[in-house]
C-alpha cells in the first residue's frame, strides 16, 4: 500500500489518498476526505486495465460538492421522508437537503467529513485500509455519540470489500453506503446503456413524485425494473421512474439478515466483458442510473460526465428503518456493534 497527499481543505486541513493493490494488477484509491473511493483500476477479458468509477484527479471538485461520487453516505444513506425519525419513542428533526426529505446524511454527511486512516495487516496478505470517524451527538440532528469505522480491501481475486463497524452510546440508526458511480467501459468512456443487469430481489418500494418512500412492498412483476432476468440496461431506462432507479427488498419483511453476503446484482458490460457483481448483507439495494449527471462534472478522462455516465449499487438499510423495521432494522444500541458487509467483485466473460 502506498499514500501521499491528495491536498487541503479551504479549512487546511490535509487530506491523504492511499492506493491498495494486489499482484494481478488492480487497484483502488481511497481519500481520507468522505472515505471517497477516487479510483478503481480492472482488467477487461484482454488483461487491459481501465478505472471503472467516476471521480475526480483532485481534490478541489470534491469540496466544491458533487453528487456522492464514491464517497460513504449516512448517518442514513437515502431519503429519510420528511426528514423525520423516531426514537425509542421520540421524534428528531433532520435537516432537509432535497426538497422535504433528508437524503445521505444531510448538508454535512459523513461524504464531507475527514477520516482518520489506518492500513490494516491481513493473514492473507491483501491490502486493507481502516477509516474511522466519531460522530457527535446531535451530528446533522443525529441522537447518540457515535465511532464508525469503514475498512476496504482489495482482494487477490480482484474484489473490493467494504466492511462497517459502528457503536454507539445511546440507540440511534446508522444505514451506510458506498456511493461509487460505476461505469465497467471505463469512466468517461459514454454511458451505461448498453451494461446487461441482473437484481435478485422480488420487490420494490415505489416513491412519488418527490422520491418519497411509500412505505409499500410491491412486487417487481410487471415492472419496468424487474430485472430478475439480465437485461440491457438502456431497454428499461425510459420506462423506470424519472429514469432513477428503484429501492429494492432483498429479504422478506421481518426476515433475519443473512449470516453472509449473497449475490444482490450482476451488471456485464459486453465490450470490456467486465462483470461486477455485488454481494451484501444489507436489506436493501438502491440502483441509480446517473440520470440527473449534467455534463457539468468533468471527470478524470477530461470529459464531462452526462446523463447515465455511471451505475450506482447502493447496498444499505431502509431509509426509513426507525418507523418501519420490518424492511429492515437500523437501529444500532449501545453495546451491540452492528456490522454490515457488501463485496464489489470483479471478473470477466
Amino acid at each position: 500500500m502506498t499514500s501521499r497527499s491528495f491536498g487541503c481543505l479551504p479549512s487546511g486541513e490535509p487530506i491523504e489518498a492511499y492506493t491498495l493493490a494486489n499482484t494481478s494488477g488492480a487497484s483502488a484509491e481511497v481519500i481520507t476526505y468522505g472515505g471517497i473511493v477516487t479510483a478503481l483500476r480492472m482488467p477487461d477479458r484482454h488483461g487491459r486495465f481501465a478505472d471503472v468509477v467516476l471521480g475526480f484527479t483532485d481534490l478541489a471538485p470534491y469540496a466544491a460538492g458533487h453528487p456522492f461520487f464514491g464517497a460513504i453516505a449516512g448517518r442514513i444513506a437515502g431519503r429519510v421522508s420528511g426528514g423525520r425519525i423516531t426514537v425509542e419513542g421520540r421524534d428528531y428533526a433532520l435537516p432537509r437537503n432535497e426538497g422535504s426529505n433528508h437524503l445521505h446524511g444531510g448538508r454535512f454527511g459523513l461524504d464531507k467529513r475527514v477520516w482518520t486512516a489506518r492500513p490494516v495487516l491481513r493473514t492473507d496478505g491483501a491490502d486493507s485500509l481502516r477509516l474511522t470517524y466519531r460522530s457527535p451527538d446531535g451530528e446533522e440532528g443525529y441522537p447518540g455519540t457515535m465511532d464508525i469505522a469503514v475498512t476496504y480491501t482489495l482482494t487477490a481475486a480482484n474484489a473490493l470489500l467494504v466492511e462497517t463497524e459502528a457503536s454507539a452510546d445511546r440507540v440511534t440508526p446508522l444505514s451506510l453506503a458506498q456511493h461509487s458511480y460505476f461505469n465497467l467501459a471505463g469512466e468517461g468512456s459514454g454511458t451505461i446503456e448498453d451494461h446487461e443487469i441482473q437484481i435478485l430481489a422480488d420487490a420494490v418500494v415505489p416513491t412519488d413524485d418527490t422520491m418519497t418512500l411509500s412505505g409499500r412492498r410491491e412486487p417487481v412483476t410487471g415492472r419496468a425494473g424487474d430485472f430478475r432476468r439480465p437485461r440491457r440496461l438502456g431497454d428499461a431506462l425510459r420506462q423506470l421512474f424519472k429514469a432513477h432507479g428503484d429501492l429494492y427488498l432483498l429479504r422478506e419483511p421481518g426476515a433475519a439478515p443473512p449470516p453472509a453476503p449473497t449475490l444482490a446484482a450482476r451488471v456485464v458490460e459486453p465490450r470490456s466483458g467486465r462483470v461486477l457483481e455485488a454481494y451484501t448483507d444489507e436489506f436493501c439495494l438502491q440502483v441509480y442510473t446517473g440520470a440527473a449527471l449534467d455534463g457539468t462534472q468533468v471527470g478524470k478522462s477530461g470529459h464531462g460526465y452526462g446523463p447515465f455516465a455511471g451505475l450506482c449499487l447502493e447496498c444499505e438499510g431502509y431509509a426509513d428503518g426507525t418507523s418501519r423495521p420490518e424492511f429492515g432494522d437500523i437501529l444500532v444500541h449501545p453495546g451491540q456493534p452492528q456490522r454490515r458487509t457488501t463485496r464489489y467483485a470483479f471478473s470477466t466473460v
